[in-house]
């Protein structure tokens, strides 16, 4: 039997544990992620798919989501030595603050001392999911109490690309301004660290080349790109712009993501998280291949909220500010590439 086979049946066999009324809620709950946000999604209806936040565009908001992981007690174990996909299921969102988004980015600010750290998620992610995947980056990669998360009105739907892809452009100069903003708030010289995920990482790119044009001497903290869903030499183009107002840009990249493959199709070009593409084209922009690790999700799209040793890998890089020849791990496999290896 496969590994691949194992883990699916593994991880079917607790969806219907769960699923047999032993739900998250069922059991005694523990481990909190608080996950403050900034959101142009509409308010969400109790009689609608989400009793927070929806799929609609709206005005600026904010507040902070409240995520727990479910008390499993004995069967803990069991988990931690499965899917690592397992632990995402394992969370429901307890809570929901909504805030002015002023008040927000003061508590965040009173909070840490240090610079904040805005990201923006991919395609198909609802407010919940969301908020799950936000919680998990922010324990995987050691951003509590300084990341705030940016969301916006995916439809959580993967049907829906085309529509995302919009929905997302749409909200780009709502992503500038968060970034410019975090960016005053920062009482650190370097200023705020901006990360993006899959078609978020697209936005994110997009936002800065606005923030470059507009404020040519504004000074960012690190750009990391995690699996980015954007033609490769968009990005080339756009890259030095980006770099002349940000203290690094990282990118991570999987020879095996599926998402990705499916999105170069589309297009018609390789997208920038593909393994395959020149990078030494990109310049001192740092790429790190993820493809050695063991793959812990079906799609090789998540390895960021689900492989600890991509989350150290950015713990190190984003709260130690070590570049990738000074960081453990890591194998050099080109002017500007490094590889993640296995323990």
């Amino acid at each position: 039997m496969t590994t691949k086979i194992r883990r699916y049946l593994f991880a079917a066999a607790i969806q219907t544990f769960l699923a047999a009324g032993l739900s998250t809620a069922s059991f005694g709950q523990s481990a909190e992620y608080d996950v403050p946000f900034l959101t142009v999604r509409d308010i969400g209806s109790e009689n609608g798919p989400s009793p927070y936040f929806g799929d609609a565009r709206s005005t600026l908001r904010a507040g902070r989501c409240l995520a727990q992981r479910a008390d499993t007690g004995g069967l803990l174990a069991v988990l931690d030595n499965g899917p690592a996909f397992i632990r995402e299921q394992l969370l429901s969102i307890n809570k929901v603050d909504v805030q002015l988004p002023a008040d927000l980015l003061d508590s965040v600010q009173a909070e840490h001392s240090g610079s904040p750290a805005l990201y923006v998620h991919g395609y198909a992610i609802s407010f919940e999911k969301g908020c799950r995947r936000a919680a998990l980056l922010q324990r995987n990669a050691g951003l509590d109490g300084r990341m705030v998360w940016f969301t916006w009105p995916s439809d959580g739907d993967v049907a829906n690309y085309v529509q995302d892809e919009v929905d997302l452009y749409w909200s780009v100069p709502d992503i500038a301004d968060a970034i410019i903003e975090l960016n005053t708030r920062s009482v650190t010289d370097s200023g705020v660290d901006v990360i993006g995920h899959s078609l978020g990482g697209r936005g994110v790119a997009l936002a800065l080349q606005d923030i470059a044009y507009r404020f040519p001497e504004i000074r960012l903290g690190k750009v990391v790109l995690l699996a980015p869903d954007m033609d490769f030499e968009i990005f080339a183009r756009l890259a030095p712009r980006i770099a002349s107002i940000a203290e690094s840009i990282t990118i991570y990249v999987n020879d095996e993501d599926r998402p990705l493959a499916l999105s170069a199709q589309l297009h018609g070009y390789p997208r920038l998280g593909q393994a395959a593409n020149d990078v030494a084209a990109l310049g001192a922009v740092e790429v790190i291949e993820v493809s050695r690790l063991p793959d812990e999700s079906a799609s090789g799209h998540l390895y960021h909220i689900h492989n600890t040793k991509v989350g150290s890998d950015l713990d190190q890089l984003l709260n130690e500010g070590l570049h990738a020849s000074e960081r453990t791990g890591l194998l050099q496999i080109g002017p500007n590439a490094w590889s993640l290896v296995p323990d």
